[in-house]
C-alpha cells in the first residue's frame, strides 16, 4: 500500500541539477526557430520582394494557427496526458516545416509562378504548419513544470532554467546569422533566400540535438501519471474563468509577450533603418540582449521565491523597460553606439519579466494539475492572437513610414520603428507592472534548490 504522506514529501523535495538541466534544454528547437521567426521573418519577406502588408499576412497566419493549436493541445493533454509524445511530435513538425518557411516558396516552384499573391499564400501555409508544431511543443513543455514537482521554488527554477536556454538558443541563432551574413552574399532575392535557408538548416540541426537529449534525459512526469491512475476529475474551464487571479496572470503574461515579441520583431528594422548601423548589428545588438538575459536568468534560479519577490522583480523589470523605451524613442542617429548600452538593460529587463511572469503561472496552477495544460494553452492562445494582430497592424503601416536618409544625424524622427520598439513595449511593461501590483499571490513553499546550477 502506498504511503501518501511519504509520496507527497518526495514530490515537494527540491529538484536536482540534472533534472533542471534536462528540462531546461527541451524547448531549444522551439526557441531558436522562434528567434528566427520574430527577428528575421518580416525582414526576409520584404527583402525578397513582398510588400510589408503581405509579409504581415504571413506572420498573422502563423500566429493564428499557433493560437488555435494551443487550445486544442492543452485540452487533449489535460484529458490524456503524454507530455513527451506531444513534445516529440511537435518538434518533428517544427523541424520538417521550418526550412520551408525560409527556404523559398515551394508552391511557386511547383506551379512556375512568382506572383505576390501566390508567394503570400505559399509562405502563409508553411508558416501555419510550422506554428502548429511549435504550439504543441510549447504547451506540453510549459505545462510539464507543474507535474514534475510540487515544490514551488523548484517550479520557478525550472522556468528560470528554461528561460536561460531560451537565451542560449537566441545567441546560437545570432552567432549563426552573424557568420552567414558576413560569408554568404546577398545581392539578389535568390541570394537572400540562400542566406536564410542556411540559417534555417543550421538552426534546425542545433535545436534537434537538444530535443534528443531532452527526450532521453526527461521522464514522463510522475504526477500526471498518478493523476490518471487515481482517476482525478479534470478541472473545467469555468473553474479558471471564475478566478480573478487567472485573468490577472493572463493579462500580465500577454503584456510580457507583447514586450518581448514586438521589440524583437522591430529591432532589426530600427538599428538598420533608423540608426543606420552596420548590417552585422542585426545580429550583434540582439546577441548582447540575450547574453544579458542569459546571465540574469541563471542568477535568478538562486533565489528563494516568495509572492512578494515575484511581484517585486517583475516590477523592477517592467520599470527598467519603460526607461529603455524612452531611450529608444529619443536616441539620435549620430549617437547610435548607445544602442549597445541600451541592449544590456533591455536584456536584463526581458529576463526579469519573463522568468517572474511564467513563475506567476505556476503559482496560479498550484496543485490543480488536471487543468494545468489548459492554463498554459489558454494563456498562450491569447498571447499568439494578440501578438499576431499587433504585429500585423504595425507592419501594415510600415510602408507609410517616410525615408530617413536625408534627415539630420542628430534628429530623432519618430518613425514607426521607434514607436514599435520603444513606445509599445514600454506601455505594455507599465501596464504589466500596474496589474502585478494589484495581484494577491499566495506565498509558495520556501524550499531552496538542492543543487543550484551555479553550485
Amino acid at each position: 500500500m502506498i504511503n501518501h504522506s511519504e509520496d507527497d514529501e518526495s514530490l515537494t523535495k527540491p529538484l536536482g541539477r540534472c533534472s533542471v538541466f534536462y528540462y531546461g534544454i527541451g524547448h531549444m528547437l522551439n526557441d531558436i526557430t522562434s528567434a528566427c521567426w520574430f527577428t528575421y521573418l518580416l525582414v526576409f519577406l520584404t527583402d525578397i520582394g513582398l510588400s510589408p502588408s503581405d509579409a504581415a499576412v504571413v506572420m498573422l497566419s502563423g500566429q493564428v494557427a499557433d493560437g488555435l493549436t494551443t487550445i486544442f493541445a492543452g485540452e487533449l493533454i489535460d484529458r490524456f496526458g503524454h507530455f513527451k509524445v506531444w513534445h516529440i511530435a511537435g518538434s518533428l513538425l517544427v523541424a520538417v516545416s521550418f526550412s520551408s518557411v525560409f527556404g523559398g516558396c515551394l508552391p511557386c516552384k511547383l506551379i512556375g509562378s512568382d506572383s505576390a499573391k501566390l508567394q503570400t499564400i505559399g509562405y502563409s501555409v508553411f508558416a501555419a504548419i510550422f506554428n502548429v508544431g511549435w504550439a504543441a511543443t510549447q504547451v506540453s513543455h510549459m505545462s510539464m513544470v507543474n507535474c514534475i514537482t510540487l515544490n514551488s521554488t523548484s517550479r520557478v527554477v525550472l522556468a528560470s532554467c528554461r528561460n536561460a536556454f531560451t537565451m542560449v538558443a537566441n545567441l546560437s541563432l545570432y552567432a549563426v546569422a552573424f557568420v552567414v551574413f558576413n560569408v554568404v552574399g546577398a545581392g539578389t532575392p535568390a541570394a537572400v533566400e540562400n542566406q536564410y535557408r542556411w540559417i534555417a538548416y543550421i538552426s534546425i540541426l542545433i535545436g534537434s540535438c537538444f530535443v534528443v537529449v531532452f527526450a532521453i534525459g526527461t521522464r514522463e512526469p510522475r504526477l500526471k501519471l498518478e493523476a490518471h491512475v487515481k482517476g482525478y476529475v479534470r478541472i473545467s474551464w469555468m473553474y479558471w474563468f471564475k478566478k480573478i487571479l487567472y485573468h490577472q496572470v493572463a493579462l500580465v503574461y500577454v503584456l510580457t509577450r507583447l514586450v518581448t515579441n514586438v521589440s524583437q520583431a522591430f529591432l532589426a528594422f530600427y538599428v538598420i533603418n533608423d540608426l543606420q548601423m552596420s548590417l552585422s548589428s542585426k545580429a550583434l545588438v540582439p546577441a548582447i540582449i540575450f547574453v544579458c538575459s542569459f546571465i540574469v536568468s541563471i542568477l535568478l534560479q538562486e533565489i528563494k521565491w516568495t509572492s512578494q519577490r515575484l511581484k517585486g522583480f517583475y516590477t523592477a523589470g517592467g520599470l527598467l523597460w519603460v526607461l529603455c523605451g524612452i531611450g529608444i524613442l529619443l536616441l539620435p542617429r549620430n549617437m547610435n553606439a548607445f544602442m549597445y548600452i541600451l541592449s544590456i538593460f533591455i536584456g536584463i529587463a526581458n529576463a526579469l519579466i519573463m522568468v517572474t511572469g511564467v513563475g506567476m503561472q505556476s503559482v496560479l496552477v498550484g496543485r490543480d494539475l488536471n487543468g494545468c495544460a489548459f492554463v498554459y494553452g489558454s494563456l498562450s492562445f491569447m498571447d499568439k492572437m494578440i501578438c499576431g494582430v499587433a504585429l500585423f497592424i504595425l507592419e501594415s503601416y510600415q510602408r507609410s513610414t517616410p525615408e530617413l536618409h536625408n534627415c539630420s544625424p542628430s534628429y530623432h524622427f519618430f518613425s514607426l520603428n521607434r514607436y514599435a520598439l520603444g513606445l509599445v513595449p514600454a506601455v505594455c511593461a507599465l501596464l504589466g507592472v500596474i496589474i502585478t501590483c494589484s495581484m494577491n499571490l499566495q506565498t509558495p513553499i520556501l524550499v531552496p534548490l538542492e543543487e543550484p546550477l551555479l553550485g
